[in-house]
């Protein structure tokens, strides 16, 4: 039984790669060395060079053999540049390329029902979703890179001693014979070679590579885009013809890949007489992603269903690809380097440069983006791309005005979220987001869900109390960049205040002052007895959240406050123009953009505040991560831990005159 099988392994790479140790300990192998018994087990590496050890101790002792591969949604780079899978594939029939007898995942594909509509259903979203996020086996690559005119015949090569294509007794010269063929059938169109990523980076040596007469693509483009241009598609046996696949393509095959044989390629090697099912793209994709393979979470540590690897390698490859060039920054205070770094720096260089002429004048010369806090970048030079850096809506367990690091940015490379004075990628998000797939508006309504279970808003602070179903109101910062843009006539909090006693002078009126203002960090402090004017009662060092759960309705300016209010389904009326008014989500009273002209739904909202705008990073793995990742960090006080020297440096702050500070 699984659970308590002893495994044997004759290959240092499952001892020394701690990913691959990892998911077979949860998947219950115990692994060893030496010699196994009679109801022990032989772990090999697919058909590697070192497989022959673990087969030739399986046959002298008699025991079964575990096949171990990468699964087909594996990482950002390929194993060689020592990065770890996100799954395997556990096989004790065989291996998925090796035509010669019949795998575990060919036996699936060949008897399992694949009928069950919730099943296909989960296969027909996450193919979708591989497509529109342009995942694939590797997944460091860049859809916005230039691509060849369209109409061209598209060649996938292969690297020499890829076991895949020995299995289906492939070499230079099958190849070869690959490429005559599409040049014989396609006489009149150009050849262009899809490259290995791991010839491209000069680790292995290609079948074609060297070949004449052919458009070699070098950079990293995107699977999808590249085959959605092509005329034809010819493979031997690479698992770019199974993602072909996926996006509804025919590839031509000339091997005898596991996807081969089923009807859904146009099949020239050797046929298997025992593949004699036809299956639909849902059915091949359900067997192939969803039921074979054994997923890993590097955030729980933990097995996982296939959709939380979307949502990781999802996150990894949106940082990869806007981080892959590097940046230059500037206008940044420095207790922020250091996170910064971390956050941006992962994938290209980060130069920080404190003057922001010099830094403007190097990202015109390097072509990186220029990297500057939202609220200095007018203190930049016009550049050819700045992106605007501000907070995210999930930060932290605790202040940014305390140097608690964030653990979510929002990175804008139009203007600013707060700012309506000019079009935000935010605001194109939300404008784009009623047009979200059913997959992508169920998520959303997964993650708005957790955050309202588990009480969390930006600082996650306070004590808890109640407002006994008053209207709430949240005081801001009055020099916050949010009401310096997006407010009107009332921009500060006794104005707000006076505003909502005049249209409500019966209700029940609670006020929440800002934590940054309480704490003595912001301007925007109100004398009690001013508050009282038109107030019924301060709700001091409160929990916003606690006092969300007995709020009739809350009005703001401008406050995030507003948005999580939306978020548990309470009334919000704005009197300034925030990110979140003018969607008909919101009774509005400030002016509003009149190019808000978008009707999304409360979910879709959220997926483009909470899921497609911001970026994440995780404090435990030091990786980036899906939103879902930081709710339970938040929820769990993971997220906002301070060094020493920021414990220090925060209580400095909060002696430092407002007026001085930077």
């Amino acid at each position: 039984m699984e659970g308590r099988d002893r495994l044997f392994v004759y290959s240092g790479g499952f001892l020394t790669q701690r990913r691959v140790r990892r998911i077979l300990q949860l998947k219950g192998w115990r692994l060893r060395t030496g010699l196994p018994g009679p109801a022990d087990w032989v772990g090999v590496w697919g058909a590697s060079p070192t497989a022959h050890r673990g087969h030739r101790v399986a046959h002298l002792r008699g025991a079964p053999v575990l096949s171990v591969e990468d699964a087909f949604l594996r990482s950002l780079h390929p194993g060689r540049a020592g990065e770890p899978p996100l799954g395997l594939l556990l096989d004790r029939s065989g291996v998925h390329f090796d035509p010669d007898r019949p795998s575990d995942l060919e036996t699936c594909l060949a008897t399992h029902p694949l009928d069950d509509p919730q099943l296909l259903d989960r296969a027909e979203a996450g193919m979708t979703r591989m497509i529109t996020a342009h995942l694939s086996k590797y997944s460091a690559t860049d859809p916005d890179l230039p691509l060849p005119d369209p109409g061209y015949v598209l060649v996938i090569d292969q690297t020499v001693g890829d076991a895949s294509v020995r299995a289906s007794r492939g070499d230079k010269a099958a190849f070869e014979a690959m490429l005559a063929c599409a040049r014989r059938e396609h006489p009149k169109r150009r050849i262009v070679l899809k490259a290995h990523p791991e010839t491209v980076s000069g680790q292995r040596a290609g079948h074609l590579d060297r070949a004449a007469g052919v458009e070699v693509l070098t950079t990293p483009v995107a699977p999808g885009p590249i085959m959605a241009r092509a005329h034809a598609i010819y493979t031997y046996s690479s698992g770019l013809g199974f993602e072909a696949v996926l996006h509804g393509l025919r590839p031509v095959v000339f091997g005898q890949p596991f996807y081969a044989g089923w009807g859904l390629t146009d099949d020239r090697g050797a046929l298997l007489a025992r593949r004699t099912r036809t299956l639909n793209r849902s059915q091949l994709f359900a067997a192939a992603m969803i039921i074979f393979p054994t997923w890993y979470d590097p955030y729980r540590d933990a097995l996982c269903e296939f959709e939380t690897v979307l949502d990781t390698l999802d996150a990894q490859a949106r940082a990869w690809r806007a981080d892959r060039q590097g940046y230059v920054s500037t206008e940044l205070s420095r207790w922020k380097h250091r996170h910064m770094r971390a956050t941006f720096g992962g994938s290209g260089k980060f130069e920080i440069i404190s003057d922001p002429v010099r830094a403007a004048e190097r990202a015109e010369e390097t072509g990186k983006p220029l990297l500057v806090w939202a609220g200095r970048a007018q203190a930049v030079p016009p550049a050819p791309r700045v992106m605007r850096v501000e907070d995210g809506f999930l930060r932290s367990n605790g202040l940014g005005a305390r140097l608690v690091p964030p653990a979510s940015l929002a990175v804008d490379d139009m203007g600013i979220y707060y700012d309506p004075g000019q079009p935000s990628r935010l605001e194109h998000l939300i404008a784009a987001s009623p047009r979200l797939l059913p997959a992508e508006i169920a998520r959303s309504a997964r993650l708005r869900a957790m955050i309202v279970a588990a009480g969390l808003s930006k600082y996650n602070i306070g004590q808890s109390t109640g407002t006994e179903g008053a209207i709430l109101v949240p005081g801001q910062v009055e020099d916050d960049a949010s009401i310096q843009f997006g407010a009107g006539d009332v921009a500060t909090n006794e104005a707000l205040l006076k505003a909502v006693r005049t249209a409500n002078p019966d209700a029940r009126i609670v006020y929440k002052p800002h934590p940054d203002v309480e704490a003595g960090l912001r301007q925007g402090a109100l004398p009690e007895d001013r508050i009282l004017r038109f107030a019924d009662a301060v709700a001091r060092n409160a929990d916003p959240i606690a006092l969300l759960a007995t709020t009739t309705e809350v009005w703001t300016i401008t406050s995030l406050l507003g948005f999580e209010a939306l978020l548990r389904g309470i009334p919000v009326t704005t009197i300034g123009a925030p990110f979140y008014a003018g969607w008909g989500l919101t009774r509005d009273f400030g002016k509003v953009p009149e190019r808000r002209t978008a009707r999304p739904s409360l979910d879709a909202l959220v997926h483009a505040v909470l899921i497609d705008y911001p970026r994440y990073h995780d404090p435990v793995t030091n990786l980036p991560c899906p939103p879902e990742v930081i709710v339970e960090r938040l929820a769990a006080g993971a997220a906002g831990a301070r060094s020493p020297i920021q414990i220090a440096l925060g209580r400095i702050q909060a002696l430092i005159p407002n007026h001085w500070r930077r």
